[in-house]
């Protein structure tokens, strides 16, 4: 609950490569099977499959004879509906001819990313390189602490004042802490700073280990009392742990840089 929502996670943005078709292609590709003929337009094995992949996320060869049947059914359906000759017209439709140009566009461009990807993979030189890039830039430490939450600052500071007077952090989280961690008695697994929101993070890293806060840290949650208990080295994961994500980062970023350098020349050219 404290933490920041989601992490940066290493490379480039993301570029979607799930490759999603809703309106199937009439044209019979090479080597395909003709399933049906609909209208003069042929349903071959390929448009199928895209079919079922895209209307269930799951392979063709996952269903039963009389599944198949049933998709197959629901294929039939969707070409006789498209081949009635007022389709002619509702192309016309300037609506509909935007949506279908967006959308064979859209499947284009996805095919293209996913085949650069493809064509595009991390060697072992990249990943290592990435590696070593991203164990520099974490932080240096990790901590291990506990916390008690109240709405208010001035309850935040009366528990303080309990704190001072010897009284224990953990019962007073249980008896008090609005927080999730409550019944733990406020504690919290080891964490980097950069997984917890600012004002808690710096806190925490300001603090001795073994020590509190002597004045309230409020966050957008509401205010806390903090007690770091344990600190340590932040130790970088093995890269055998890390080596698909990092591939995939690495990946990422060849095609974003591609992805600039097009945008660079199609600009260029208007």
């Amino acid at each position: 609950m404290y933490s920041k929502n989601g992490s940066a996670t290493v490379g480039a943005r993301r570029f979607a490569i799930t490759i999603t078709m809703t309106v199937a292609l009439t044209a019979t590709s090479a080597g395909a099977e003709t399933i049906a003929t609909i209208n003069g337009a042929n349903i071959d094995s390929s448009v199928l499959e895209v079919y079922v992949q895209s209307r269930t996320q799951r392979p063709l060869r996952e269903f039963s004879a009389q599944e198949r049947e049933g998709l197959v059914s629901e294929l039939k359906d969707l070409f006789i509906l498209s081949t009635q000759p007022s389709s002619a017209d509702l192309r016309k439709d300037p609506e509909i001819a935007a949506q279908l140009e967006l959308r064979e566009r859209a499947i284009l461009a996805q095919a293209f990313a996913a085949k650069f990807l493809t064509d595009n993979v991390a060697t072992e030189e990249e990943i290592q390189a990435e590696y070593e890039t991203q164990a520099k830039l974490a932080p240096p430490m990790q901590f291990k602490a506990r916390h008690i939450l109240v709405p208010t600052q001035s309850e935040a500071i009366a528990l303080i004042d309990r704190l001072h007077t010897g009284s224990d952090f953990a019962t007073l989280a249980m008896e008090n802490s609005t927080g999730p961690s409550a019944n733990d008695g406020g504690a919290l697994p080891w964490f980097s700073p950069d997984q917890m929101v600012r004002p808690f993070s710096d806190a925490v890293a300001a603090l001795a280990d073994d020590k509190y806060t002597s004045e309230p840290i409020q966050t957008e949650f509401g205010w806390h009392v903090i007690l770091r208990e344990e600190s340590r080295t932040n130790e970088a994961p093995p890269l055998e742990s890390v080596r698909d994500t990092i591939a995939q980062n690495v990946a990422q970023k060849k095609f974003q840089d591609h992805l600039e350098k097009l945008r660079a020349d199609a600009a260029s050219k208007n």
